[in-house]
This record gives C-alpha cells, sequence and structure tokens, in this order.
C-alpha cells in the first residue's frame, strides 16, 4: 500500500462559547487558501453566538501571496458578520509578511474600527 503525502494545510476547529479557533498548520498558499476561506465561512454559519475568530498559526510552515489573500478574505468575512479576528501565534514569516504588506494593522483591527483612528491609515 502506498502512504499518501500529508495534506499541505491542516485546519483544526474548536468552539468555545463565544469564540471559534482554527489551527493553522502547514502551508496556506494558493493550493490551501480557498480551504480555511471556506472553512471560516462554514462554521460562522452555523454559529451566529460566535463574537470573534481566533486564527492560531504556532504550526504555520509557508505562507505567500495567496495565503495572504485567504487571510484578507477571511477578514472580510468575520468584519462583514460583525466578528472580531484574532492572529494568534503569529511565526516570524507571517509577521515580515504582514509588516511588509502593511496588513499588520488592517488584519487586527476590531470589527468597525476605524483605520484613521488607530493611525494605520495617515499620510
Amino acid at each position: 500500500m502506498t502512504a499518501l503525502p500529508p495534506p499541505a494545510l491542516r485546519l483544526t476547529v474548536t468552539h468555545g462559547a463565544h469564540e471559534l479557533t482554527v489551527d493553522v498548520a502547514g502551508d496556506l498558499d494558493l493550493d490551501t487558501g480557498d480551504h480555511l476561506v471556506e472553512t471560516v465561512t462554514e462554521h460562522l454559519a452555523r454559529r451566529p453566538e460566535v463574537r470573534g475568530v481566533r486564527l492560531d498559526f504556532a504550526e504555520l510552515a509557508w505562507i505567500d501571496s495567496a495565503g495572504l489573500s485567504a487571510l484578507l478574505m477571511v477578514h472580510r468575512r468575520a468584519c462583514a458578520a460583525g466578528r472580531a479576528l484574532h492572529l494568534d501565534r503569529r511565526p516570524d514569516l507571517l509577521e515580515r509578511l504582514l509588516r511588509q504588506t502593511g496588513t499588520l494593522d488592517h488584519l487586527t483591527a476590531r470589527p468597525g474600527q476605524d483605520e484613521d483612528a488607530t493611525g494605520t491609515n495617515t499620510t
């Protein structure tokens, strides 16, 4: 029997009383980003009492621009539903990507928080 390679991305979803946590392990890229977006979207639709989404990146191995795009889409959907998005235990590679692209403040702002009030959209 031939062993299959491990999946490039593994998502583990847990529900608290008012919070959804998704452990993200592996590669978040062009091939896997949609899986993250679909998973978060489906769980939010099924759990209207959830007030926040926590993405735990402790086991993130890689992220590219398509993975960043997936994070932006998760943020958009969470905010549209009035839920906060938290990016927990960010490894250096994710932190660096968010800072270099100027998306760190955007992705970590609370829903409804005006970017001008946080100083992230100043000229």
